[in-house]
C-alpha cells in the first residue's frame, strides 16, 4: 500500500471511530446515539472517483430520506467562498456569478440559523451527493456519513454534538417546543460557517431555505481577487464570506454577515439580521433592523431595560405575576446583566439571542454556568408560563438566562 493510500485508509477510519452509530465516543467513551454498529468503506486511492458504495446505514426517518447517494464520483472542489441571500436564488443571477472570473464551481445549498440553547448556530440544507464534493477527501469519501444524512439524520461536529444532544442522540432544532427533532447520524469536520448539515427533506420542518445559499469553489484562484467583482453583482444585502479567513478566524470579518433564526419564535420576531464584526467580540447590527426591533422601557422589579419590543409584553406579565404573587424579593434588580448586547457569546464568534434582544439574565452571581443555580423555582416556572425558557434546563446549565421560546398573547 503506498503512503498516500494508508493515508486515506488511515483518515477514513478514523471518522469511523467517530461515527455516531458506533454507539459512543472514541475519545470520551460517552454513550451515543443507536442504531448500533455499521461498516464504512476506506478509499482506495485519491485519485480514484471514491470508494465502493456501502449501503449499511438503516433509513432512520423515511419520512424525511432522500435518495440515498451512490460512492463519490468526480473530484472534489475547495469550499472557498459561501455566499446567503435572505430569499431564493435567482437562476440569472447565478449563471452570471459562474461566468465570473475565476469561479470554477457552484453548489447550491439552503442556509437557516437555529437557536440551541442560546447558540444561534448555522445549518445547511444539502443534497449529500453533490455537497459532500465540497468537504475535505476524508469526509467527502465516508460513505456512510452521506447515506445517514440522506437518511434522515443530521451531520455535526462532535464536540458541538456533546454539547446538545441528549442520551438519544437527538437534538431539537430550534428554541420552539415543536421545533424538530434529529438524529445524530455522523460525526464530521463541517465547511467553515457551517455547524451542522441536513438534508433538504427536512427544510419545510425546519422552516427554512433549501436555495438561498451558494458555495463557490475558485479552485487555483485566490478568493480575494473575486470579492469585490462578487458583491458588485450580488448587492449590500448579501453575506459574502471568504471562507479561507474564516477557517483561521472563526468568521471573515470583512463580511456583511446574515442570520435568518428558523422557527416560529425567533424566526417571526427577527426576520433577517445583518451585522458586521467589530472586534474584541462585539457586532455592529444593521442599524435599520435595531431601529425597527429594539426599545428601552420600564418593567417590574428591574425597572428600565432595553430589550426587543415583541420581548417587553410577556416580560411585563412575567415580573408583575412575580411581583403578585409577593416574589419580588427574589429578583435582584442589582444582578440583572441585561437583555440586548450586540456581541458574541464570550471566546467564540457565535451569536446569542441577547444579539437579538430577546433574552436576559437575573441573578447572576448565584446563577453561573454549570451549576443548579439558586433562583427561585416558582420565579422560574412564572417565567416559563409566559412563554420563556430557562437555562437551568439545558445540558450545561445557565441558570441565570431566560430566553422567549414561545409568543403568549397578553391581555
Amino acid at each position: 500500500m503506498t503512503a498516500r493510500r494508508r493515508a486515506g485508509a488511515a483518515a477514513a477510519a478514523a471518522l469511523a471511530l467517530v461515527l455516531v452509530a458506533c454507539g459512543g465516543s472514541a475519545e470520551t467513551g460517552e454513550p451515543g446515539p443507536t442504531p448500533g454498529p455499521a461498516t464504512t468503506s476506506a478509499p482506495t486511492d485519491e485519485s480514484s472517483d471514491g470508494p465502493p458504495a456501502s449501503s449499511t446505514a438503516p433509513i432512520a426517518d423515511p419520512a424525511h430520506a432522500v435518495d440515498l447517494p451512490g460512492p463519490r464520483r468526480g473530484r472534489l472542489w475547495s469550499a472557498d467562498i459561501l455566499l446567503q441571500w435572505d430569499r431564493p436564488l435567482d437562476d440569472a443571477l447565478v449563471e452570471r456569478i459562474e461566468k465570473l472570473d475565476g469561479v470554477a464551481h457552484t453548489e447550491r445549498i439552503g442556509l437557516g440559523q437555529v437557536s440551541l440553547e442560546n447558540r444561534v448556530l448555522t445549518v445547511a440544507a444539502v443534497d449529500p451527493a453533490d455537497y459532500r464534493h465540497f468537504t475535505r477527501a476524508d469526509v467527502a469519501d465516508l460513505q456512510e456519513a452521506w447515506e445517514r444524512v440522506a437518511g434522515g439524520e443530521l451531520a455535526i461536529d462532535e464536540t458541538v454534538a456533546r454539547r446538545l444532544a441528549d442520551e438519544d442522540g437527538t437534538i431539537r432544532l430550534g428554541s420552539d417546543e415543536a421545533a424538530p427533532r434529529l438524529h445524530v447520524g455522523a460525526y464530521t469536520p463541517q465547511v467553515p460557517t457551517i455547524d451542522l448539515v441536513v438534508n433538504t427533506a427536512w427544510a419545510e420542518d425546519i422552516e427554512m431555505s433549501t436555495d438561498n445559499g451558494l458555495l463557490i469553489s475558485t479552485d487555483g484562484t485566490t478568493p480575494a481577487t473575486i470579492r469585490r467583482p462578487l458583491e458588485r453583482l450580488v448587492g449590500r444585502d448579501v453575506s459574502v464570506q471568504m471562507l479561507d479567513v474564516a477557517s483561521r478566524l472563526g468568521l471573515d470579518p470583512d463580511a456583511k454577515l446574515t442570520a435568518i433564526p428558523t422557527g416560529d419564535t425567533l424566526g417571526s420576531l427577527v426576520g433577517t439580521y445583518h451585522y458586521r464584526v467589530l472586534g474584541g467580540g462585539r457586532i455592529a447590527p444593521d442599524p435599520a433592523w435595531v431601529a425597527a426591533n429594539i426599545r428601552t422601557g420600564v418593567v417590574p422589579i428591574l425597572g428600565s431595560v432595553t430589550c426587543h419590543k415583541d420581548l417587553f409584553p410577556q416580560l411585563r406579565a412575567a415580573l408583575l405575576e412575580v411581583q403578585q404573587r409577593g416574589l419580588a424579593d427574589e429578583i435582584h434588580p442589582d444582578e440583572y446583566a441585561g437583555c440586548y448586547y450586540p456581541r458574541f457569546i464570550a471566546d467564540t464568534t457565535t451569536l446569542s439571542n441577547h444579539s437579538f434582544g430577546l433574552a436576559l439574565d437575573l441573578n447572576v452571581p448565584g446563577n453561573l454556568r454549570g451549576t443548579a443555580g439558586a433562583i427561585d423555582r416558582d420565579v422560574v416556572e412564572i417565567f416559563k408560563t409566559w412563554g420563556f425558557a430557562w437555562g437551568g434546563d439545558w445540558s450545561w446549565t445557565d441558570p441565570m438566562h431566560f430566553e422567549l421560546s414561545e409568543v403568549k398573547a397578553v391581555g
